[in-house]
């Protein structure tokens, strides 16, 4: 235990029966979450990069945890300046909507009644190439590719690198 979460904890035990109570009520809803080890966030986008560079794209891609937060980027040999962001928003929007960006787009055609925040919050996109990662039914995060001519040629590299992780983090594939 740190010395800041003793003190933290002494100061509790301190305040009587009531802080003792509450204190267990909170460790008893506690949440627990999974994290992408960095070593396979890198893997990942590494791989997603490797597997459009293959195919003729100049690919970026990005992993964020299930907060939105980067865990890896890389911005593949001569890909555009706007394609790391982009790769950032398709993962930043398939974690923040839970569902894969192709999906969201299906569903944006079928005239489907959509978020405004869309059109107005930073970081989301309406574009395939962002795909959710599971750890059985919990979204661990989700890994965005860019710059391939279309969103829909991203999506297989995204897959790709999640591919090349699942085995190691039982990911729920579809």
């Amino acid at each position: 235990m740190t010395r800041i979460a003793s003190v933290f904890l002494a100061i509790l035990s301190a305040s009587g029966p009531i802080a003792t109570l509450a204190n267990a009520e909170a460790a008893a809803s506690l949440i627990v979450t999974h994290r992408i080890p960095a070593a396979l966030a890198l893997e990942a986008v590494g791989e997603a990069v490797t597997v459009c560079a293959a195919m003729g794209y100049t690919e970026s891609a990005v992993l964020l945890d299930a907060g939105g937060d980067t865990q890896a980027s890389l911005r593949g040999d001569e890909a555009g300046l706007a394609t790391l962001e982009n790769a950032d928003h398709k993962a930043y929007t398939a974690v923040a909507y839970k569902i894969d960006t192709s999906a969201l787009v299906a569903k944006a055609k079928t005239g489907a009644e959509m978020s405004p925040a869309l059109n107005r919050l930073p970081r989301l996109i309406l574009s395939p190439g962002g795909v959710v990662i599971k750890f059985n039914d919990e979204i661990v995060g989700a890994i965005g590719a860019s710059g391939a001519p279309l969103g829909s040629k991203d999506e297989p590299c995204a897959r790709a690198g999640v591919a090349k992780i699942a085995d190691r983090i039982k990911i729920e594939q579809k």
